[in-house]
């Protein structure tokens, strides 16, 4: 069984979206489990105080590094990953997600504030991950896409084990576009191809499409596919 633990201020939140569909489905199989921490319960005083300002000034409230640390080492074992979603981090994509599915728990930290005490980081061995170039106001949303990547490579989970090999950057491409019926919507038909039934002019086709798309929506992937290509040939 594949295991998420999540250390969160706001331990309410979960499991939202994971307990909805084939997800929900398969956490009653037991084909994957969820395990959310409050942090918040690792501190001693009556406020129940997780943060404080920065040592040399500055704007904004960091996680204590003792009340964090203490809620980590009061659930992590030895080995286990653990990773905090943070925006300086290592970019989270698809290959990564594909290597997390090879672990049989991870941990996410969610932070919130300016952030958590450098010194955690490095005790506690946490590689910091993000999810995209932009600021989120806390670590949940982000484990939630995590999560989401992670549960759908998982076997068991997907009805059509298939269709993955077909998406978005599994063959490092964005995927080609798909059409069902009605045949004729607002006068606009599908692509006489698709209609054909001549399966290897629809493959033909669909992997132009997806080399068209790519070459004009995201050229940083495009370049990285043509080298893939070009090592291929060496």
């Amino acid at each position: 069984m594949w295991k998420a633990r999540v250390f969160t201020l706001y331990p309410e939140i979960f499991p939202g979206p994971l307990n909805k569909g084939l997800y929900g489905k398969a956490l009653e199989k037991k084909i994957w489990s969820l395990e959310i921490i409050n942090i918040r319960d690792a501190a001693e005083d009556k406020h129940k105080t997780v943060d404080d300002k920065p040592f040399g000034g500055g704007n904004g409230m960091l996680l204590k590094p003792d009340i964090l640390g203490k809620s980590l080492d009061s659930k992590i074992k030895k080995n286990e990953k653990i990773f905090y979603l943070s925006p300086k981090g290592k970019k989270f994509d698809q290959n990564f997600a594909k290597n997390l599915t090879k672990e049989k728990t991870i941990n996410i930290i969610c932070g919130h504030f300016e952030g958590i005490d450098e010194r955690v980081l490095g005790t506690r061995n946490i590689e910091e991950v993000s999810i995209g170039d932009y600021i989120l106001s806390g670590g949940e949303s982000a484990s939630f896409v995590v999560i989401d990547a992670v549960l759908r490579l998982l076997p068991g989970i997907l009805g059509n084990e298939k269709s993955k090999n077909d998406e978005s950057f599994e063959n490092g491409l964005l995927e080609y576009p798909q059409y069902t019926k009605p045949q004729i919507w607002e006068k606009k038909s599908v692509p006489d191809v698709l209609l054909s039934g001549d399966h290897a002019k629809i493959k033909d086709w669909r992997l132009s499409q997806s080399k068209d798309i790519t070459r004009r929506q995201r050229p940083d992937l495009w370049e990285k596919y043509l080298k893939s290509k070009k090592n291929e040939k060496h």
